[in-house]
């Protein structure tokens, strides 16, 4: 620790990345990527940006992709805020509607990425446990509060919260801001962006790096009534009044633009995943339920510590978390038939004669 540092630097615990190892021949399925590329059509749009254009700043309201984002969920431009990423969405959240005098509320396993928040910002917290089967109950969130966020689906279980029992904590709660973390939705969750002309706490936030392949662009967006989107916006335009460059909101329309690329790359992304699952399932593993892009999965005999370091020895990296109630469950990223099949053939090769 430094004497340059301020107090708050120095109690911060900050999160920590899915690991992106350089070694050759590497299996990665540890950061939940898409295994298939972006469209065509980004890669076309990011090109035609790249000329003098350059020089000049982007537009700091990104209305092109607001408007492509609207006319997506069928909502009014103004009900959209777009960051780098929804991870920078995210901190504009946490920091200009969840910080209030009550605490925010979010489930014991989750996006580690919240406590981290929580920590930057002095947000108070209370930790929700999920129920012994790993599911969100609804009624754990009939309580005081000043915020509730969850991912839906959540990670990193993969367990997706019907839209009913959304609504039931959001109907709950008119005076705190509900925020749904939808990353891996688009993988065969049902969107609440259909709910936010019903509710003016609802706040549902998104990124194009899963779905539409997009991690490295870092895009995201939050969809809800128009004074939260202010909210946001005052936030922002006191930390960053560009967020996205040039290339990303070219790339970005261009992904919304391309439905028919998205669906192929979300339903290549299923049929993987039901195989995985019971490929899986044939080894001896438990795989909880998912509508995400990758599943999570203990083995009934193994440590998964013992079976992620064994992978690793192959070449195939998977994300062990060393935390309470999940320290045997690996969370394993669907990668392309191929990817799945190394991954089969290791676990079979090496663990599962």
């Amino acid at each position: 620790m430094s004497k340059y540092w301020s107090s708050l630097v120095g109690e911060l615990k900050p999160y920590v990345p899915g690991e992106q190892p350089k070694m050759a021949n590497l299996v990665k399925l540890n950061t939940n990527e898409n295994p298939f590329g972006p469209s065509p059509k980004v890669i076309e749009a990011i090109q035609n940006e790249l000329d003098d254009s350059l020089r000049l700043y982007p537009d700091p309201e990104c209305q092109a992709l607001k408007d492509a984002i609207a006319g997506h969920y069928g909502v009014n431009s103004k009900q959209v805020f777009v960051g780098n990423g929804s991870d920078e969405v995210l901190a504009h959240i946490f920091q200009g509607l969840l910080k209030h005098d009550k605490p925010v509320l979010f489930p014991d396993i989750t996006y580690s990425f919240y406590p981290v928040y929580c920590g930057l910002y002095q947000v108070e917290s209370k930790v929700i446990p999920l129920t012994e089967s790993f599911e969100i109950n609804p009624e754990d969130y009939k309580q005081p509060n000043g915020g509730i966020i969850f991912p839906n689906p959540n990670a990193p279980t993969g367990r997706y919260l019907g839209l009913e029992h959304v609504e039931a904590i959001i109907e709950a709660n008119p005076d705190s801001v509900v925020v749904v973390d939808e990353a891996y939705v688009d993988f065969g969750g049902e969107t609440a962006i259909q709910l936010v002309d019903r509710y003016p706490n609802l706040l549902v936030c998104q990124t194009l790096s899963k779905a539409r392949s997009l991690a490295g662009l870092r895009v995201g967006f939050a969809v809800g009534n128009e004074e939260l989107i202010e909210a946001l916006n005052r936030v922002k335009d006191s930390f960053n009044s560009y967020p996205l460059d040039r290339l990303a909101i070219a790339g970005a329309v261009a992904a919304f633009e391309d439905r028919e690329w998205f669906e192929h790359c979300c339903n290549g992304v299923i049929r993987e995943r039901e195989r995985l699952t019971e490929k899986l399932e044939a080894k001896g593993f438990e795989v909880l339920p998912s509508r995400a892009n990758f599943v999570f999965a203990r083995h009934r005999q193994k440590p998964g510590a013992d079976i992620a370091a064994m992978l690793r020895d192959k070449g195939i990296i998977v994300r062990h978390f060393n935390k309470p109630r999940i320290s045997d469950f690996l969370r394993i990223t669907i990668g392309t038939p191929g990817q799945n099949n190394a991954l089969l053939k290791a676990i079979g090769d090496v663990f599962f004669r």
